[in-house]
């Protein structure tokens, strides 16, 4: 399975909280699981919780700066041009989805049920806020429709607070999103997902995986560390699949995801969420690493 680098996508928040409890060679012990576990079980709640906000702060500046510049470069009208300035909340849960704009890729299962995704999206105690950025090749037809889908829908007042689609997708875009969002959600047709990097960029650096069981997510998710829609079945009818995977989304969302996220204590730390997000580093580090796939490339097959 498919590695990333971990120097170049952790962000440097996250890097020193590695440099200090795990150690200055923190990407070399992390191809040790045990000494790696030692190294995040020293981090505390509070410090791990405290850069993970600022991270979000960040993304929130971000996602505010270019949202305005492109619509102001696109013409699109006053009060929507200027409601980019005031659009997301750092302290939201934020809900990360950018990647090639394939069929199989099913960027259009959140939209099943628009009423009961408005419902979480508009939630006064409990908001859930959307990050989307993405591609389409230009031949790709039914890629253009799903983009021309996402379009109408930004413009809606009830949606646009709360969900961004981010143009011109690249590496900056993607930098942004994997190291600060809560979680990355992946919901491809099984069994199409060859590997699915951008979750491994996120886990390294402490956000939650919400993903169906394909592709690397089959072989990390142990039931602690991130959360799994549907189930293993790969099913026959692809309208039957997507319907009850459209439904599992959702109830993980709302059963899940949510009630966890928002549970604080008397010091405002979600602790059951940033006991995922431990187990997420323990677990995921040492395994999708690039280091340990050149190794193991190396081993098994060259040598």
């Amino acid at each position: 399975t498919n590695g990333v680098h971990a120097p170049t996508w952790v962000a440097p928040l996250i890097r020193a909280l590695y440099e200090k409890h795990v150690g200055q060679n923190w990407d070399e012990i992390a191809l040790n699981p045990e000494g790696w576990k030692k190294g995040v079980e020293k981090i505390s709640d509070e410090e791990l919780w405290h850069a993970h906000l600022l991270l979000k702060q960040r993304l929130v500046a971000f996602v505010r700066h270019r949202s305005f510049h492109a619509r102001l470069n696109n013409n699109e009208s006053m009060d929507y041009t200027e409601s980019a300035r005031t659009m997301f909340d750092p302290n939201a849960l934020t809900i990360g989805f950018a990647r090639r704009v394939a069929a199989y890729k099913r960027w259009s299962l959140l939209l099943t049920d628009p009423h009961r995704l408005l419902r979480l999206i508009n939630n006064e105690e409990r908001p859930v806020q959307f990050v989307f950025a993405g591609k389409a090749h230009p031949q790709d037809q039914g890629a253009k429709f799903i983009l021309q889908q996402l379009a109408r829908w930004k413009y809606d007042p009830l949606v646009r607070h709360r969900a961004v689609f981010l143009q011109d997708y690249d590496q900056e875009i993607a930098r942004q999103l994997v190291q600060s969002v809560d979680v990355w959600m992946n919901v491809p047709r099984r069994p199409l997902e060859a590997s699915g990097t951008s979750g491994e960029k996120v886990a390294m650096n402490g956000g939650l995986n919400l993903s169906v069981l394909d592709g690397w997510w089959i072989e990390g998710y142990d039931g602690t560390n991130g959360f799994a829609i549907g189930d293993e079945a790969e099913g026959n009818e692809a309208a039957e699949v997507d319907e009850s995977d459209a439904q599992s989304l959702y109830r993980k969302l709302e059963e899940e995801v949510v009630p966890i996220y928002y549970e604080r204590d008397a010091d405002g730390i979600p602790r059951r969420w940033v006991a995922m997000m431990k187990r997420s580093l323990e677990t995921l580090v040492p395994a999708f690493n690039s280091d340990r796939m050149v190794e193991e490339y190396a081993r098994r097959i060259y040598l």
